[in-house]
């Protein structure tokens, strides 16, 4: 159990029999009445995101989540395998936990993946991928950088919107929240 003042983005609630992850919190001081801290709250299996307002001091039960480095080692049907890089352990983790993730995961990258009580709740990526243009659109002559852009298919099958002027072997940067193109690699 811990206070709504012990709150902190990231920290894992047992809602109702649900786990919760705070995304956003902020502590309200009403001129009059009590103080209270305003939360939004994500369900770590569904996605769902929730407002929800508690009293300050009110004692929440957090739930413990392990968060191991991990290597992401292939796919096997549904599933995705992967290896945990102090003690070699290989686990199965669902393409619906995986979910977005998998846009962005190439065999052997380092990931984070979170578990509850042995269960897989979720796959953390870093903030950034290098990836490399598989097809698109050859640019023709005067399409420049500050031009607009065009669809194109990476290694791992997700498609992103580049510049015109990128071609096929080229690899680019990729923002894994939002599947924006950051830059070229050289």
């Amino acid at each position: 159990m811990a206070s709504t003042n012990d709150l902190k983005n990231g920290t894992v609630l047992n809602l109702d029999g649900n786990l919760w992850s705070v995304v956003e919190f902020q502590h309200v001081k009403p001129g009059k009445g009590g103080a209270f801290v305003r939360t939004k709250l994500k369900n770590v299996l569904s996605g769902k995101v929730v407002d929800r307002t508690f009293n300050a001091g009110t004692k929440v039960e957090t739930a413990t989540v392990d968060k191991r480095d991990m290597q992401y080692l292939y796919r096997d049907g549904e599933d995705f395998v992967f290896m945990d890089s102090s003690t070699y352990d290989q686990i199965n983790v669902s393409g619906a936990t995986v979910g977005d993730a998998a846009n962005y995961m190439l065999e052997s990258q380092e990931v984070i993946v979170a578990t509850h009580e042995g269960t897989p709740l979720y796959v953390e990526l870093p903030t950034s991928v290098v990836l490399e243009i598989t097809y698109t659109e050859p640019g023709l002559q005067g399409d420049r950088s500050t031009g607009g852009t065009k669809p194109a298919t990476v290694e791992t099958g997700a498609e992103i919107q580049v510049p015109l002027f990128l071609e096929q072997g080229t690899k680019v940067k990729v923002d894994t929240r939002t599947g924006d193109y950051l830059g070229r690699v050289n």
